[in-house]
């Protein structure tokens, strides 16, 4: 029997790989004849990086930037024969900031220009940025001006021999446009520490920025899908670099061929920390089950609502890892949160009856 993992990140509690790993020892417990395949995954934000390497392999590279309020950090980004793989909250992130210091008004994505730039300079001609996690609302205005630093020594925009041959891909599960009631500022912005008077003032500068931009290149691609995505900074890949935009999750499994992977998979296991109707919004474990064909798709969760809708989407089960009686600050440690996965992947394995080519899997 072959089962194939591909769980997504717990937010706050446990990374894909350590979801993917307790999973495993669940399935081996019942199972010890199981091949087990573990898949990083994750849709652009937390665990990008460690996803993509997974994947392709490659070497970490470390970076001088700039953090969303200009002060000098280190960064990574993943390197592998002309392809870099770049997570924007490496540079540009909430994380990087308490909560007293988040000002989208202020904040800036130079940083994530900073970490492009070296990738061009270090060869990469491929160049693939997760756009989850920011805190920036700054419609990219820092990319594009961290580039014409380092590039035209502060100059205005212009063509830059250095970007033409490169291929830009974002990686994004947004779809809003950069500016109006349903753009970065307006839908993003107020969990970035944005009141509703910084937010109009944050749309209404993206406006500007987008009108600004159009005249300058003669096209404006500010209403496009991912423009809105991590603060505006999708409309700058779009409209300067002319990036492809793809959902994070198909970039990453497109990229490790994964409907080959499942092809001989007698069941997928997918998960989420909260599994509900945004779920079937095109969130992660969509994507996985969109990608494994006839397969069976179980998604387990910390957290289950519209338990009936996510059946009909297609997932063979849908497991609450978490009894009922729980608080939420004990679900949340790493090492409980480990145990539920096991005790809930176990029980996947055994309640459906799955049994092993010459083997056993079915404990009684």
């Amino acid at each position: 029997m072959k089962v194939v993992l591909a769980i997504d990140s717990f937010k706050g509690c446990l990374s894909s790989a350590e979801a993917n790993r307790a999973a495993a020892e669940g399935i081996r417990k019942v199972c010890p004849e199981a091949e087990v395949v573990q898949v990083p995954v994750s849709d652009g934000g937390e665990g990008f990086l460690e996803a993509f390497q997974a994947a392709i392999g490659g070497s970490l590279v470390e970076v001088s930037v700039y953090d969303p309020l200009m002060r000098p950090i280190t960064a990574k980004y993943l390197l592998k024969d002309g392809t870099a793989v770049i997570e924007m909250a490496q540079a540009s992130g909430l994380t990087l900031l308490n909560i007293e210091e988040r000002n989208p008004l202020v904040a800036t994505s130079y940083g994530t220009g900073q970490l492009v730039a070296d990738a061009v300079r270090r060869g990469a001609r491929h160049i693939i940025v997760g756009l989850g996690g920011s805190a920036t609302s700054d419609a990219g205005r820092g990319l594009i001006q961290a580039l014409s630093d380092i590039f035209c020594g502060g100059a205005q925009w212009r063509e830059i021999e250095e970007l033409r041959e490169i291929r830009f891909t974002i990686a994004s599960d947004v779809k809003n446009p950069l500016y109006g009631e349903n753009g970065a500022a307006y839908i993003f912005a107020p969990q970035k520490g944005a009141t509703p008077k910084d937010v109009l003032l944050l749309d209404e500068r993206a406006r500007k920025f987008a009108e600004d931009s159009a005249r300058l290149l003669g096209y404006d691609r500010s209403q496009m899908e991912g423009a809105g995505a991590a603060g505006g900074l999708g409309y700058a890949f779009l409209q300067y670099l002319n990036a492809e935009c793809k959902p994070g999750i198909q970039l990453l499994l497109e990229t490790i061929n994964f409907k080959k992977l499942v092809q001989d998979a007698d069941l997928v296991i997918t998960g989420e920390g909260a599994a509900d109707r945004q779920t079937l919004m095109g969130k992660l474990p969509m994507g996985v089950l969109e990608q494994s064909g006839t397969v069976p798709v179980c998604l387990i969760a910390g957290r289950v609502s519209d338990h009936q809708a996510l059946l009909k989407a297609g997932f063979a089960n849908v497991e609450c890892i978490n009894p009922s009686d729980i608080t939420l600050a004990e679900a949340m440690r790493k090492e409980v949160a480990m145990q539920n996965i096991r005790h809930s992947v176990s029980g996947i394995i055994v309640n459906d009856h799955i049994k092993l080519t010459g083997g056993v899997c079915l404990v009684s």
